[in-house]
Order: structure tokens, then C-alpha cells, then sequence
């Protein structure tokens, strides 16, 4: 770039202060760095620039205070946070202090230059009158892996917009969590959440539920009753298990999406109610519109923007904290004395398949807060209460395990569960660790590790950004 965008970067440790600085400089910009707060403040009285990067924490006044700070004095100048300590809530009160983007720690360095750069074009499309939308959220999961954090930074970015929602991931991979972490930071938080199991009613049902029902309009109905759509009138109203829902009932909710308005069962007055749809399913949907078992136009109302949940044998670096919270969780429900994992045993629970997801990990640890006599969890007692389903015994956790014989019987497993789209899924989930663990390998380095597998580097970059979140346009 022949005019050079300056860039100030606040990190109170020198070698992310370096690295970063380096790899702006490469791209192109000119940088500033600060080891706090007070001296970036000090310099940007002389000098806004056109992006800020900060840390989080700092020792004096973190990078939300920063943050905060920079809003008052210098509203549209673009904020990067960076943090090592991903979760939902930090991303979202990054989001909600007005930052332009949340990156996580360890993070790649051309990816970094290309926020940069996004930065600057947004900052000159602002200034120009195109406006770009800003969204934000937050909610209580747990979980650090590069899944989690792409998951926390898409509901970050998602729970202050007005949209529809689809949630698609299998049964277990916590698919109300994130609805409800949608809602309760969104502008409706103060309203109900409503969630409701399609799948769980039967069909002839399903309508009154949904809709509500005068007295008279069927047998047993002696008054009337309000629908889960008036109950969260103002609010959200959460539909799991979307693709369960009978074809008649999928035009009415049509309907609803398009007009917010409805007859109760048996009923003439027009009902209005101002409702958010979060949607989720384990099926493919659009398998199910070629088999024409759902509405195309009902999926085009839902699916404004897509969410797919990662599995938990796709995240396998989670396993440790989440079984670490359940137990912990269960110990103090069940009435026991606190207990906790041995080295060895959370490292086969790393190992499972987990076919039942974060469902199933919590209801092992909950048998194992219940059954467990000691305060130490281990080996022998997973032998006890609990026999994983990809094998008959828990042996040495600490052995090489034999990857393919364990993938044989992961594939057995899912083709007996009908898990739709395996091929595609696993190829994904093979090349998503492959690079990933490329890149790793080289220290954040993009171009050694497309060298290092044989790959173009527009071809690795390519495979690695291609997200998981899907927005209109």
C-alpha cells in the first residue's frame, strides 16, 4: 500500500508485541507499540491511528477498559482484542464495548494483517456513509478448541441482530446452550425464552402447543389456552428438532415468520405476536426439501444465518475441562465430597468417540459422582461404572492407541447411528487437523506449512478460513 495505515499494538508482553508488529510492518502498515494502556492513551492525543490491537489483560487498565476508553474519545477508530483466555463471555464483552473483530491467542499472523487491512476498508466505508452492521452476544459454554472460539465469535457477533437463526449439530452438542446464549444477551434478554422439543410432541399436538386453542376446539379442550408463541411474545422462542415438524404445521409457521401474526386453534381472532425463531436440527434439511418432507421457503425463513455445532470427538482438547465441570457440578448435586480426575483417566476420556456428545460425558460423570467412593477419579473406576462404547475395557490410557482400528470402529459406529453426509464429514474433520496441526507445527507460519504438505499456500489458507458460520450474501 503506498499510503501506509497506522497501526498501534498494546500488549503488555514483548514477544506478541514483536511478532505482530513484524507481520503488520511485512503487510504493509506503519506500527506503534505499547506495553499498556496509559502510554497508548498518552500517544493517541498527538496520533489516532487507523486500527488499534489490545490485549485483554494488562496489568493497570486492561484492554476492555481500553476499550471503553478509545469508544469515548475516538468512536470509529476499529479495536482488535486479543486474548488467550477464549470464552463466550469475554468475546462478548469485547463485542459489546463496540470491537471490531476478537482474536484469539495464539493467532495467525496473515490472518492478523488481513483484519488489519478489513479494519481500515470498514473504517473508510463507515466514514463514506456505508454503515457496516455490527453484531454481538455471549453465553456460558465451555471450551477452548479453534471450534469453540469460531463458535464464540459467531454468537458474539450474532445476538444483538435481529435474524433468524438455524442451529444444526447431533444430538448432545448442546444446541439449546447456544440458543439460549443468543437470547440472553440479545436486545430481548429481559423477555421469555421459551424452547420447546418438537420431536418430543406427537403431531396432532404439536398445533395446539404451538398455537394455543380456544375452549371447544377439540376434545378435552374446556378453556382457553395460550400457545408457546404467545408465551414468548417479546421474546425467543427456541424450535429443536425443526425437521420433525409435521408438512401442514410448517406452512402455518410460515406464515407466523412472515406476518407475526395467527389464529389459536378453533379460534377468529387474529393473534400478533413480535417472536425471534432460533431453529435447530440434527438433520440435513436440505436432503429433507429434495425429499420434499420440509419447505424449501420455510428453510429460507429459518435459515438466515447457519450455526454448525462441532461434535466433541472434533474437539477433543475440551474434554478435560467439561468433565472437570460436570463432576464438580454432579459432586456438589449429589451430596458427595469433591472429586476429581486422575491424569490417566481424562486422558482416555479425551480418547472416546463420545457418539452422545457433551450429553453423554455429563451423564458418565454424574454415574461417576454418584458411584465413584473416592476422591480421586481413575482408571478403575471408569472400569466400574462406565464401559465405553468403542471398546469393553479401559486399558493403559497412556499407550499409543492404534488410529486405525479406532477410526474403523468410529466409522462402524456412525454408519449404524445413520449419521448423514460421513464421507464429507470425515474428509472435513481429516483435513481440518491435518493443517491444522501443520500450522501449529510451524509456529503460525502459513507458508512453511503448505510447503511442509505439499500444498499451495492459497489452497491451505483457503481450507483453514472457510467457516462454519453462514451469513446472508
Amino acid at each position: 500500500m503506498s499510503d501506509k495505515a497506522h497501526v498501534v499494538v498494546v500488549d503488555d508482553e514483548p514477544s506478541v508485541r514483536f511478532v505482530l508488529s513484524e507481520a503488520l510492518r511485512d503487510a504493509g502498515f506503519s506500527v506503534s507499540e505499547y506495553e499498556g494502556a496509559a502510554a497508548a492513551l498518552d500517544a493517541l492525543e498527538h496520533r489516532v491511528p487507523a486500527v488499534l490491537f489490545t490485549d485483554v489483560r494488562m496489568p493497570g487498565m486492561d484492554g476492555l477498559a481500553l476499550l471503553a476508553e478509545l469508544k469515548q474519545r475516538t468512536p470509529h477508530l476499529p479495536v482488535i482484542v486479543m486474548s488467550a483466555y477464549t470464552d463466550v463471555a469475554s468475546t462478548s464483552a469485547a463485542f459489546r464495548g463496540g470491537a471490531f473483530d476478537f482474536l484469539s491467542k495464539p493467532f495467525d499472523l496473515d490472518a492478523a494483517a488481513l483484519l488489519a487491512q478489513r479494519a481500515v476498508d470498514s473504517a473508510r466505508k463507515e466514514k463514506s456513509g456505508e454503515t457496516p452492521v455490527t453484531l454481538q452476544a455471549d453465553a456460558s459454554l465451555i471450551g477452548r478448541s479453534p471450534a469453540m472460539q469460531s463458535l464464540y465469535r459467531a454468537i458474539g457477533r450474532l445476538a444483538q441482530a435481529p435474524l433468524s437463526v438455524l442451529i444444526r449439530g447431533e444430538t448432545g452438542t448442546g444446541k439449546e446452550l447456544v440458543a439460549r446464549a443468543l437470547h440472553s444477551h440479545s436486545p430481548r434478554a429481559d423477555r421469555p425464552f421459551i424452547a420447546l422439543n418438537t420431536a418430543a410432541i406427537p403431531s396432532e399436538l404439536l398445533e395446539s402447543e404451538l398455537f394455543g386453542h380456544e375452549a371447544g376446539a377439540f376434545t378435552g379442550a374446556q378453556r382457553r389456552q395460550g400457545g408457546r408463541f404467545e408465551q414468548a411474545n417479546g421474546g425467543t422462542l427456541f424450535l429443536d428438532e425443526i425437521g420433525d415438524m409435521p408438512l401442514a404445521l410448517q406452512t402455518r409457521l410460515l406464515r407466523v415468520l412472515a406476518e407475526g401474526e395467527f389464529f389459536r386453534l378453533g379460534g377468529r381472532e387474529l393473534i400478533h405476536v413480535d417472536v425471534q425463531v432460533i431453529a435447530a436440527t440434527h438433520q440435513d434439511l436440505d436432503q429433507l426439501v429434495e425429499q420434499g418432507r420440509f419447505r424449501a421457503d420455510l428453510l429460507h425463513r429459518l435459515d438466515v444465518v447457519r450455526l454448525e455445532l462441532p461434535p466433541l470427538r472434533q474437539r477433543r482438547e475440551d474434554v478435560a475441562e467439561l468433565a472437570a465441570h460436570f463432576l464438580a457440578q454432579a459432586a456438589a448435586a449429589v451430596g458427595s465430597s469433591a472429586k476429581r480426575f486422575e491424569p490417566a483417566a481424562l486422558l482416555h476420556l479425551a480418547r472416546h468417540d463420545w457418539p452422545g456428545n457433551v450429553r453423554e460425558l455429563e451423564n458418565v460423570c454424574w454415574r461417576l459422582a454418584a458411584l465413584a467412593p473416592g476422591e480421586s477419579v481413575g482408571i478403575a473406576d471408569l472400569n466400574e461404572v462406565w464401559k465405553p462404547l468403542n471398546q469393553t475395557e479401559v486399558g493403559d490410557a497412556t499407550a499409543p492407541a492404534d488410529w486405525e482400528s479406532a477410526l474403523r470402529r468410529h466409522i462402524d459406529a456412525a454408519l449404524q447411528q445413520g449419521v448423514p453426509n460421513l464421507h464429507a464429514q470425515e474428509r472435513e474433520r481429516f483435513d481440518r487437523i491435518l493443517l491444522e496441526a501443520a500450522v501449529e507445527h510451524c509456529d503460525g507460519h502459513r507458508q512453511q506449512a503448505a510447503e511442509a504438505l505439499g500444498l499451495g499456500r492459497n489452497t491451505l489458507t483457503r481450507k483453514l478460513g472457510s467457516s462454519r458460520t453462514r451469513t446472508p450474501g
